[in-house]
Order: C-alpha cells, then sequence, then structure tokens
C-alpha cells in the first residue's frame, strides 16, 4: 500500500497548496490512502466542516486533528457524523467523535488511522499509550488480518514522547507519524521491526512565518508578555510537508519511507514514484 501522510494545515495558504497537490500525488505516486492534520487549517484554529468537505473532495481519505480540535465549535455535530475525521483518541470518555476509524479503499482493502495527542508540555488527557493499545488490540495487519496498513498520528511536543511512541509499537503498524510542532524532522527511518517513522511531518503552510504564523506579531510575543494584535497565518507561498511510506502486503510493515517538501522556501524532496 501507498501511503501519503501531510502535516498540519495552516490557514488559507496550507489549505489551498495542499488541495491542489493532492491530486496530483495521488497520480503521480500511485497513491492507496491519503491522511492530512488539518487542525490549524481555518485560519490558524480549528477545521470548518465545509473545510473538511473540502479537503475529502480533494482526495484526503482521513482528516485528523489535534489540541485545536474544538476551535470552531460547529465541527461538533459535524465529527459525530463524518467518521472520516478524527480526534485524539485519549480524549476522556464522552468527548465527541471519535479517535480511530477503518477506511475502506476502492480496492477492498482496509486501513486503520488512528490519532493519539501527547501529554509532555500539552493538556493532561488519558494515557496514549494505553489507548493506542486498547485500539490495536482489534486489530491485526497484513495478509489475513483486519487491515492491510496502520496509520498513527501522534500530536506532541515533544520529540522524546514521539519516540517513545514508535518504539512502543514498532512491528504494529505501519507508520507512527508526528504532529503539532509545524517543523519538519529529519529522522524519517523504518525502525527495527519494520515500522516506518518520523517525529514530525511538519506543517503545509508558509515557512517564512512563525510555525505558520505572520511573523512580525508572532515574535512580538515573545518581547511583550502582554495581549496585543491577535495572531494570523502568514498567507505568502506554502510548502506542502508530509511523509510517504510503502507497505508490504503481506505483513502491512514498511519498505520504504521518505519525505515530502513541495514549494515554498523549503528544500524541495519528492518520493520517487
Amino acid at each position: 500500500m501507498r501511503i501519503l501522510f501531510l502535516g498540519d494545515l495552516v490557514g488559507r495558504a496550507g489549505r489551498d497548496a495542499a488541495g491542489e497537490a493532492i491530486p496530483a500525488l495521488r497520480q503521480r505516486l500511485g497513491l492507496d490512502l491519503v491522511v492530512v492534520n488539518a487542525e490549524n487549517a481555518s485560519h490558524g484554529f480549528g477545521l470548518s466542516p465545509e473545510m473538511a468537505r473540502a479537503l475529502f473532495a480533494a482526495g484526503a481519505d482521513v482528516l485528523t486533528l489535534g489540541n485545536h480540535a474544538w476551535d470552531r465549535k460547529e465541527i461538533i455535530p459535524y465529527i459525530e457524523s463524518e467518521r472520516r475525521l478524527i480526534r485524539p483518541l485519549n480524549y476522556p470518555p464522552g468527548t465527541p467523535g471519535q479517535g480511530s476509524v477503518v477506511a475502506e479503499l476502492p480496492d477492498g482493502r482496509r486501513a486503520l488511522v488512528a490519532q493519539v495527542m501527547g501529554r509532555l508540555f500539552m493538556d493532561a488527557l488519558d494515557d496514549p499509550f494505553r489507548g493506542l493499545q486498547a485500539v490495536l488490540a482489534a486489530h491485526r495487519m497484513g495478509a489475513g488480518g483486519t487491515v492491510a496498513a496502520i496509520v498513527v498520528d501522534v500530536h506532541a511536543e515533544a520529540s522524546s514522547e514521539k519516540l517513545a511512541m514508535g518504539h512502543s509499537f514498532d512491528g504494529r503498524v505501519s507508520l507512527v507519524v508526528g504532529t503539532h510542532t509545524h517543523t519538519p524532522s529529519a529522522d524519517h527511518q523504518v525502525l527495527a521491526g519494520g515500522t516506518a517513522f518520523m517525529s514530525d511531518a511538519g506543517m503545509c503552510g508558509d515557512y517564512d512565518s512563525v510555525i505558520g504564523m505572520e511573523k512580525g506579531v508572532a515574535s512580538l510575543r515573545f518581547w511583550k508578555k502582554v495581549p496585543g494584535e491577535r495572531l494570523a497565518p502568514a498567507e505568502g507561498e506554502a510548502t506542502v510537508c508530509g511523509v510517504f511510506v510503502e507497505t508490504d502486503d503481506a505483513t502491512g510493515l514498511a519498505r520504504r519511507v521518505e519525505p515530502l517538501r513541495m514549494g515554498g522556501r523549503l528544500s524541495q524532496a519528492v518520493p520517487a514514484a
């Protein structure tokens, strides 16, 4: 299976760049599954239903959220009815939506996509490790299993927590990829047990910014610890960032993993077809 995961979409620049890139990348790379973190798509804070629909129409199979999941209140009734939109599974019981989904692919294969949120320097949610363990208990990858592949989005601040998640579930999932920092890491690798890993997929947004937000206002907040002008997304040319993984259908484990960086200011990296 060929899988593309795109990092946090930030504002209109990130939405438009990802929406334009997904159809072309699906064709160029022969993609079977596209997963997009969209928690910052709406002016940098949250996701609206109409934006989610546009991303699905562009070719995203599953959208994930994060700590900004509830910034747009109208997402609450939408997430209850749209199973392809998930939020971290370690939110407390009773939280709207779900933390994982089994995506049905056109060729009949199935893929599990799950999201957890870290707890280091983040909200004190339920244990993400035990939460993911409970979800994975119902699934097995590869030939004869319940799903052909498993993708885990770890929305977390600390790279140590993301690495611990990768090693903890190495050999049991296809990909563990971090989101939230908006900065692509250079540690993409196939772990010893066959799971692809990358500490952070980066963002889809304007990198002439402070993690996607207009740099003047964002920088001033570090100089003056008083309320100031509202943060707004930078709207220059965006870089589309993410990670590409090819898995073995017999096992669900990764054959290769490559970073994706297209457009904008960063060095370019496009996986081989």
